[in-house]
């Protein structure tokens, strides 16, 4: 695997920052490993150049690195962190977004007919995954971004290196589970229509029959592949996008902690106070505290971020990550792999991250 021009690429066209390649690619560099940062993944291809970071779904952690794609079929709440990035070495990636339109126009094709397939009656597939990135996919990112050089001709070609590398993902080795975006009935597009539901609904109460009935699953079934995809239960996901909002809103108004607790939905102040601190290691009125301390003597205040190096796609800014003072995450790696996560790094053997996480 050539990673060397894609380096030189990104090193040299992001600099440390973010740049987008036409309307659904972007390319971005990152000079230190920084504290765990809460986002949301939208639906996406990430190719890391290098670099490596760590991001934790629920109870699940998965480490990808330098050559490696890690490919997210449904919008989901995660922490993530860099554990190999320096301001010699900064993290370069690229980021694609797989548009299910796109993919549904795929499987039309009759070359589709070869691609890899769920059946019908298979489980809904991982909403996140971690492989090598074949030769090919490589030599696709690393053309699309050469078209920064090229600005004449990128809007023209962009969309057809874009309808090529999705193919290419369509094909791999996750390509089942890529497809389930472009076919209306599978088991992922329920569940995702199910996590949209959520993320617009977020401060209301919900009955998992309710959604099931949304998504036209029985309960059981429902629940058993809202788990699979996003490793989370319906009632914790919704839990998390609660928090990352009043966490959002609390640098808006300091002041109003019950308020922005009846907001997101919580009934009991004391119930999200609770809930706060053992998601954010932080009760909700010191966070406050801190991040009007910081605004007022013009110290960076946490922000949202967005991007392929932190894996937020997501329109809403006010579900967008936030980036903690503090250093402390709950359910996020901090010194390893916590007890009990189940891990997915698929690093090469003997290969140990520069940086401790």
């Amino acid at each position: 695997m050539e990673l060397h021009e894609l380096r030189a690429l990104i090193g040299r066209h992001a600099l440390n920052g973010e740049v987008p390649i036409g309307d659904s690619a972007v390319i971005a560099s990152v000079d230190r490993p920084g504290s765990p940062e809460f986002s949301m993944t939208g639906t996406m291809v990430v190719l890391l150049a290098q670099g490596a970071k760590r991001l934790a779904v629920g109870d699940q952690v998965y480490t990808y690195r330098a050559g490696q794609s890690l490919v997210t079929s449904v919008d989901l709440p995660t922490t993530g962190h860099f554990i190999e990035a320096s301001r010699d070495t900064p993290a370069l990636g690229f980021a694609l977004t797989l548009k299910p339109g796109l993919i549904a126009d795929l499987l039309l094709h009759p070359a589709a007919s070869g691609l890899p397939r769920f059946g019908s009656r298979a489980a809904a597939p991982r909403g996140i995954m971690v492989d090598d990135a074949p030769d090919e996919l490589v030599e696709a990112i690393t053309r699309m971004v050469r078209l920064l050089d090229r600005p004449r001709d990128l809007a023209v070609l962009a969309p057809l290196v874009e309808r090529e590398i999705t193919w290419l993902v369509l094909g791999g080795p996750r390509g089942a589970a890529v497809s389930q975006l472009g076919l209306a009935d599978s088991r992922l597009s329920r569940v995702a229509q199910a996590v949209r539901w959520l993320r617009e609904h977020y401060a209301e109460s919900v009955r998992v029959d309710e959604l099931a009935r949304m998504t036209q699953m029985s309960p059981s079934a429902f629940h058993r592949s809202f788990q699979a995809v996003t490793s989370l239960s319906p009632i914790q996901f919704q839990k998390q996008l609660r928090l990352q909002e009043a966490r959002v809103r609390l640098l808006a108004d300091h002041h109003d902690i019950a308020g922005i607790a009846h907001a997101v939905g919580y009934e009991s102040p004391s119930h999200f106070s609770r809930d706060y601190k053992r998601r954010f290691g932080a009760s909700p009125l010191h966070d406050a505290e801190r991040f009007h301390a910081a605004a007022t003597s013009g110290l960076p205040t946490p922000q949202s971020r967005n991007g392929p190096m932190t894996l937020d796609r997501s329109p809403d800014a006010g579900l967008a990550a936030v980036r903690a003072g503090d250093d402390r995450v709950d359910e996020a790696p901090r010194t390893g792999i916590a007890a009990g996560e189940r891990r997915f790094d698929v690093a090469p053997t003997g290969f140990e991250p520069a940086l401790p996480p």
